[in-house]
């Protein structure tokens, strides 16, 4: 307990937020495409494209989101698969299928407008209380903290806070002290400067494999830096179970260079993305063969998710009939044009590339 109190220190708490906000003005990032406004559906379709996901690369898909679906309204009428077919190679597709629901949500539930309140904003789909808190802020505000990877390893290092966030209550704890820490005057300019801040610190100097407290506008006030091993912050001692599954994929062209994809159930892996007919065995694959059809292993490969691994099997096979094979499985016809813009597992989609 000594190390929160130790995080507690008056002049901690009087001097953290305006020493952030006065050198993310001068160092911070200012460029990237979804600052410089208040528009909450730019500020929340960026908080959700960038969860578990490089800056680098949501750079590219932003824009091409906001063209194809400037407001809310837009993507609220897209159909699904339009949804998952912009969001392909981006990963995680829960979050583009919480992120269309949501966007129904708020038409329904708020007419169109982003609610204010951090409450408000996490009883919509997709939206945890980090999330909300960084809407809130940027968008109206609101004295509301944020809590994601970067910022814990932030605020635990400063705060020198050792209790173990595998732990909820540990992370309750935490989530205290981050509000203890915000902003107290003009917060309509103080809140954004402060929760991007907190985001540039953990994406520059504050980093997991290496601190550079040299160029820290905190390391003063930072109790991990003082102790001299800032590296050990934060403390995290559950690890996440890995599971393995098998899968075997039935690869089937046709002789007008169409491929036959089936669209995935709404749970599971792959949930209602395209996909050729998976198999959880050889057998069960070979059995759904039309009789008599010839068809070749490629190598196997393996591709990793966030808790599983993923042991892939492509079995291809050319279907030379003009009717529909009968493989007592659901799916069509697909032609490149076509399974070009669907939402497609990237496993899926490198094997499509190469038919």
């Amino acid at each position: 307990m000594s190390k929160i109190l130790r995080g507690l220190q008056p002049d901690v708490v009087a001097q953290f937020a305006v020493t952030m906000i006065q050198w993310q003005k001068q160092y911070g990032r200012h460029e990237l495409p979804w600052q410089n406004t208040r528009d909450p559906y730019r500020v929340w379709l960026s908080e959700i494209m960038l969860q578990q996901t490089q800056v680098s690369t949501v750079l590219d898909y932003f824009p091409r989101f906001l063209r194809e679906f400037p407001d809310v309204k837009a993507l609220a009428e897209a159909s699904q698969d339009e949804v998952l077919g912009l969001w392909s190679g981006l990963g995680y597709y829960s979050r583009a299928r919480n992120m269309h629901q949501c966007a129904q949500d708020v038409m329904r539930r708020f007419g169109g407008s982003f609610p204010e309140e951090p409450i408000d904003l996490q009883s919509l789909p997709g939206i945890g209380r980090s999330t909300a808190a960084a809407i809130a802020a940027f968008c109206f505000g609101k004295r509301a903290a944020i809590l994601d990877g970067n910022v814990k390893r932030v605020l635990t290092r400063v705060l020198g806070y050792s209790a173990d966030l595998s732990i909820a209550a540990s992370e309750r704890v935490l989530w205290d002290l981050a509000d203890q820490l915000l902003p107290t005057d003009d917060l309509a300019s103080a809140m954004p400067s402060y929760t991007q801040a907190l985001m540039d610190l953990g994406s520059s100097a504050c980093l997991p494999r290496n601190a550079d407290c040299l160029i820290c506008p905190v390391n003063k006030l930072c109790a991990a830096a003082q102790e001299g091993d800032p590296l050990r912050f934060p403390v995290k001692t559950r690890k996440l179970k890995r599971s393995s599954e098998a899968i075997w994929l039935l690869c089937l062209t046709n002789s007008h260079g169409e491929v036959w994809l089936e669209k995935r159930p709404p749970k599971g892996v792959w949930a209602s993305l395209y996909c050729f007919p998976i198999f959880g065995t050889a057998e069960a694959l070979a059995l759904a063969l039309p009789e008599g059809l010839a068809c070749h292993h490629d190598a196997s490969f393996v591709h990793v998710l966030t808790h599983k691994d993923l042991h892939l099997h492509p079995v291809r096979a050319v279907w030379n009939g003009e009717e529909q094979p009968q493989t007592g499985i659901q799916g069509s016809w697909m032609s490149r044009q076509q399974w070009h813009i669907l939402g497609l597992p990237a496993p899926i989609r490198k094997l499509l590339d190469g038919v």
